[in-house]
């Protein structure tokens, strides 16, 4: 299974509920528009129009225009054409755009940029009537808008060895994207060398070393309760005599509101750079996307202390409702190195926004 079909499958909850909740809307505006908008097909122009024709964007076909189809018809083209002359249309006004906004907000993407994601879909458009397909299409097409100058991979550097330090919440999957990372940059052909950092819990560690062991990569432990900034030192130490060419450090969860955890975390950074002062060259926040709106709390805090310079999403297979990557992208403009579906190796991959789109309005793969 591709993951574009594995990220579709299991964003459920967002995608259904968009999905669902567009359909609501346009069928319940074609009822209301009936008595004075009889159907008729929209791809036959009306022969006494005294209205002038609608100024529609470069690039997107008006309604009245004959609706691409096939490959030739480009990737919206496609989707457009997709449309029946049976399918339901609803006319674009304010009223369906403060049911957009709800039904964006309630999948998580926040007041704001539902707001903005709305205003630019209506733009050069209102007044028109608009099939569920095509409302589909024009939100992946401003989704992808938005997350495009995000989707970044995580950048790899000619230092070694480059210290990569992992924090995020209890919970949020630190431990296992960092085995998964390992694997894959082992694959990949780079020498790696994990430390496991969160010695205050036991779990974390051993699941680690399982990790290690299937990538074939040294993990660093230090006993139950030991300063995990020391560790951290001592792993440099160990990562740079190996010539590693990633160090990938663990770090224990820590809730954004206890100061004294969020202490504990600088003192890990201002150690590190006493050995290297370039060090971390990345800080990857790794955050659980079932906690919906909070993550952009926990992006506010954490990069604050240990500046953060990507983000990684994972557990978008659970209750998430996915719009909450939308926000993020939107208010802070960090970058998406990758997103988690699942608990196998090849559940993490690298961030694609086009697919991630489709797959939250619910949208086929082109």
């Amino acid at each position: 299974m591709s993951f574009f079909k594995k990220l579709k499958s299991r964003l459920t909850r967002s995608s259904s509920r968009l999905e669902d909740g567009l359909e609501d809307l346009v069928t319940e505006g074609q009822a209301a528009d009936a008595p004075a908008q009889p159907t008729a097909d929209p791809d036959v122009a009306p022969q006494h129009q005294t209205a002038a024709p609608a100024v529609v964007p470069v690039g997107l076909p008006s309604e009245d225009a004959p609706q691409p189809t096939g490959k030739d018809g480009g990737v919206f083209g496609r989707f457009l054409g997709r449309a029946t002359t049976n399918e339901p249309r609803r006319v674009l006004d304010d009223d369906f755009l403060e049911s957009l906004e709800d039904l964006l907000i309630a999948s998580d993407m926040g007041v704001d940029t539902a707001q903005r994601v709305s205003a630019n879909l209506a733009e050069g458009r209102m007044g028109r009537k608009l099939s569920v397909s095509e409302i589909k299409a024009l939100l992946a097409q401003e989704i992808t808008r938005i997350m495009d100058p995000v989707a970044r991979p995580m950048p790899i550097y000619p230092k070694r060895p480059q210290v990569v330090l992992v924090v995020g919440v209890n919970g949020s999957g630190k431990t296992t994207t960092i085995g998964k990372l390992a694997l894959q940059f082992k694959a990949a052909g780079k020498s790696v060398v994990i430390a496991a950092g969160d010695t205050f819990r036991a779990a974390a560690v051993e699941q680690l070393k399982v990790w290690g062991e299937r990538a074939d990569v040294p993990v660093l432990t230090a006993p139950e309760g030991s300063d995990p900034a020391s560790l951290a030192f001592d792993a440099m130490t160990r990562a740079e005599a190996d010539g590693a060419d990633l160090l990938l450090i663990d770090t224990a969860g820590r809730l954004q509101n206890r100061s004294d955890l969020m202490e504990e975390l600088a003192k890990i950074v201002r150690v590190i750079r006493k050995k290297d002062p370039d060090a971390p060259h990345n800080t990857l926040l790794v955050l659980d996307a079932t906690t919906g709106q909070n993550a952009l709390n926990q992006v506010d805090i954490f990069r604050n202390i240990s500046d953060v310079s990507g983000l990684v999403m994972t557990k978008l297979d659970g209750t998430a409702k996915g719009g909450v990557l939308v926000a993020l992208a939107d208010r802070f403009g960090l970058p998406i190195h990758a997103i988690g579906v699942g608990e196998q190796i090849d559940d993490l991959a690298a961030f694609e926004p086009e697919d991630f789109a489709k797959a939250l309005v619910g949208l086929d793969e082109a």
